[in-house]
């Protein structure tokens, strides 16, 4: 599409494989603080209560109504107290390690880069991200995935969060895109193709699940290396 000069990805589960990396994640903390003695019975009913948790806050935080500390220890604080367990000490030290190792974690969905090799000979490639400034440069820099990138975006740096209309325009403003030559990428409907529509730029909804919807998106694919067919 010769008309795009810009184009702009989503990081988590978008490139980065977020719920592979969170659960080897999970593994080495349940297995670290042996929380199986806790009286939690699985490392599934850990994540899938822990999940729930992060969801609900990660919508708060979105939305300006939790700060970034109290999201990252409050939704490990909430999984344990699902367990009978009320150990804010605990929680602390949980949420600590995660911040450090998940952004260790190298899972990337397939042909990421092969795809972004490919595109970084015809277009300027961004990331737009709504996760923690210091956790995604670090994410970014353990799976080799900056030497593609020319301008990094996150909500702390832009001071807005997806699907604020102002991160569009700030990230616009930052890589000397217009919104017509641009193309967002990325896979949460709301999040990422409204907010994107609604500053003016077309967009790519990566259906990785092919859930059923019925949103006006610009193109739709259900794997990386099907940008080469559009791009």
């Amino acid at each position: 599409m010769n008309k795009y000069k810009h184009i702009f990805f989503d990081l988590d589960k978008t490139l980065w494989d977020f719920d592979k990396n969170s659960l080897e994640t999970f593994a080495e903390i349940f297995n670290k603080y042996k929380l199986k003695d806790k009286s939690i019975p699985s490392l599934q009913e850990f994540t899938d209560k822990y999940t729930v948790h992060n969801i609900h806050l990660w919508d708060l935080y979105r939305n300006g109504d939790i700060e970034k500390k109290v999201l990252s220890v409050k939704r490990f604080e909430n999984t344990l107290n699902d367990f009978g367990i009320n150990d804010q000490k605990l929680a602390k030290e949980l949420a600590s390690d995660y911040i450090y190792l998940s952004p260790l974690k190298t899972n990337l969905f397939p042909h990421t880069h092969e795809t972004l090799e490919y595109l970084r000979n015809k277009y300027k490639l961004h990331i737009i991200t709504n996760g923690f400034e210091e956790v995604q440069h670090r994410k970014i820099k353990a799976a080799g995935l900056g030497q593609y990138f020319d301008q990094i975006i996150t909500s702390e740096e832009a001071a807005y969060k997806k699907p604020d209309q102002r991160i569009f325009e700030y990230a616009l403003g930052k890589a000397n895109a217009k919104s017509s030559e641009s193309l967002m990428i990325g896979d949460d409907m709301e999040i990422d193709i409204t907010g994107a529509r609604n500053s003016g730029i077309d967009q790519v909804f990566v259906n990785y699940s092919m859930i059923q919807h019925n949103e006006d998106v610009s193109y739709e694919i259900t794997e990386m290396k099907a940008l080469k067919e559009i791009l």
